[in-house]
């Protein structure tokens, strides 16, 4: 039975922060020039060709949202950009745009060991954290000369719209979404990714205006260790409304009545089982049939089912809850496809392996290309189709729930989760969806298994997924082309509601099933 990765875990997804440090902060060091060293151009084009011929030969997402020309392009500007030397992280930031350009959440770029490990040892962090509030950068800490809530200005002199904007080529999403983005852009932005932007700071010079107020003040922080920054990340002054959607802190999945008329389900990640062949599959799968069995028997009108910042994971776990929602037969793709030979894996001598952190072994590979054989059908027509055997059809469970269901998505609803978005856009009953759009398509994704190479010069680790997978998703007239799942109530976090301490979101599903007629 297939064992499918769909979600992802981004190495830099959550900042992390501390209290202001009482020492001196180590300032940069010549240490930093060896292992972001200057690349040399003819060393760039090199690793810019390899890069593209490893996507060319094996991500079948290459061509999904952009034709040939529009990819020539981009590519002219890449070679136009690296006639001259450039530190790794300056190279860094031009395949950056390549990928993110490409349009799969699933894409995902680092830069090489040394270097990424010496940035995350460095005294370079900045303290605290920011939030994204209706398109503002905000303090999320309350500290005496900064009060929780101020919206930051600048920062080293850099304007808060550049800033985010600066951020967005690390932040990648399905088609054309940027949802993720702009929240990314500052929750998502001060851990190393800042430090690969701007490079190490010994302080943090901010300009903002307080909570409420017009007046402009200054204040500057000394930077920090990463350590210290989780420290702080823990007691900042959203930490309790964060919670609620967070998979580190909340069970994977749950279950409680709000009151005598509503249910609140939550998956926060689809990780309680790799497969229909673990062992605690079938305790999940059962859970999930008594909570229906709950449901119908004691005629619970609403049900909300929350799956805002669920990343993914693994199949068929997503399906369980849907066969409760739904009058209709579904499956879990329309299509899937490699766009390479099963039988081995391109530019082998460049392959890394699954995930930044660990590099293959022989028998990995081995094993890794038995499960290509079992997955898919020998190649034909440029294609390794996807063995029909393991796209099951999914059919309608009883107890069927007939209430009103309410879904809870937001820009961090990715892969399986988003998934699962699709699926109830396309095919639950009586479905009312409040939040943020998915980052993870509705009609298609790049997903199932992922590919790591290295670049040989500049020792980037660049890494996709190579299954081309068309959802089975109907189209919708509120379903554009290359978007993720769309909500018909569009609610962001609000501004009013961070500093009251509420979860806008929530609050918004429960006005709606008071109003209810």
């Amino acid at each position: 039975m297939r064992k499918l990765v769909l979600f992802v875990l981004l190495a830099f997804q959550l900042p992390a922060v501390t209290t202001v440090a009482q020492t001196k902060p180590t300032p940069a060091t010549d240490s930093l020039k060896i292992y972001n060293r200057m690349l040399q151009p003819r060393e760039m084009q090199a690793d810019l060709k390899l890069f593209r011929d490893i996507r060319e030969k094996a991500n079948s997402g290459l061509y999904r949202y952009h034709s040939k020309k529009e990819i020539d392009s981009i590519y002219k500007w890449a070679y136009s950009a690296i006639k001259q030397p450039l530190p790794v992280t300056g190279f860094f930031k031009i395949i950056l745009q390549l990928t993110d350009f490409e349009g799969s959440c699933h894409n995902y770029t680092e830069v090489g060991t040394d270097l990424f490990r010496y940035l995350n040892q460095s005294q370079g962090f900045f303290p605290y954290d920011l939030k994204y509030l209706e398109g503002k950068i905000i303090f999320n800490q309350q500290l005496p000369e900064i009060p929780a809530g101020s919206r930051i200005l600048s920062i080293n002199g850099v304007a808060d719209t550049a800033l985010m904007k600066s951020f967005y080529k690390y932040l990648t999403g399905d088609g054309y979404t940027i949802t993720q983005k702009l929240s990314g852009s500052v929750s998502r932005a001060y851990g190393v990714r800042y430090l690969l932007e701007y490079g190490v700071q010994d302080h943090f010079a901010l300009t903002f205006t307080p909570p409420y107020s017009n007046e402009v003040k200054t204040a500057t922080l000394p930077a920090v260790t990463l350590e210290k920054r989780k420290q702080n990340l823990v007691g900042r002054f959203s930490a309790r409304v964060d919670s609620i959607t967070d998979y580190n802190v909340q069970p994977k999945y749950s279950f409680r009545m709000l009151d005598d008329k509503t249910g609140l389900l939550n998956f926060r990640i689809f990780s309680m089982a790799y497969g229909s062949d673990d062992p605690v599959f079938p305790v999940y799968a059962k859970w999930v049939d008594s909570i229906f069995q709950q449901l119908d028997k004691q005629a619970v009108p609403n049900l909300v089912i929350d799956i805002r910042s669920n990343p993914g994971g693994s199949d068929p776990t997503f399906e369980q809850p849907m066969m409760y929602l739904t009058d209709h037969d579904f499956k879990e793709n329309a299509a899937a496809y490699i766009s390479f030979n099963r039988d081995e894996i391109p530019y082998q001598q460049y392959f890394w392996g699954v995930s930044t952190s660990h590099k293959y072994t022989a028998d990995e590979i081995k094993a890794g290309l038995a499960y290509l054989k079992e997955t898919y059908l020998p190649y034909k027509d440029g294609k390794s189709m996807q063995n029909p055997n393991i796209n099951p059809v999914y059919h309608p469970k009883q107890p069927a729930y007939k209430g009103q269901l309410y879904l809870l998505i937001d820009e961090n609803t990715a892969s399986a989760a988003s998934h699962l978005a699709s699926l109830v856009r396309a095919y639950a009953r009586n479905v009312t969806i409040v939040g943020v759009e998915t980052v993870g398509g509705y009609y298609y994704h790049n997903g199932h298994a992922p590919l790591v190479y290295e670049l040989p010069n500049s020792k980037i680790k660049t890494q996709f997924s190579i299954v081309a997978v068309t959802q089975d998703a109907p189209v919708k007239p509120n379903q554009p082309e290359g978007r993720g799942t769309m909500p018909d109530h569009e609610v962001w976090p609000a501004y009013s509601d961070f500093m009251a301490g509420k979860d806008t979101q929530m609050e918004y599903v429960l006005k709606l099933i008071r109003e209810k007629k």
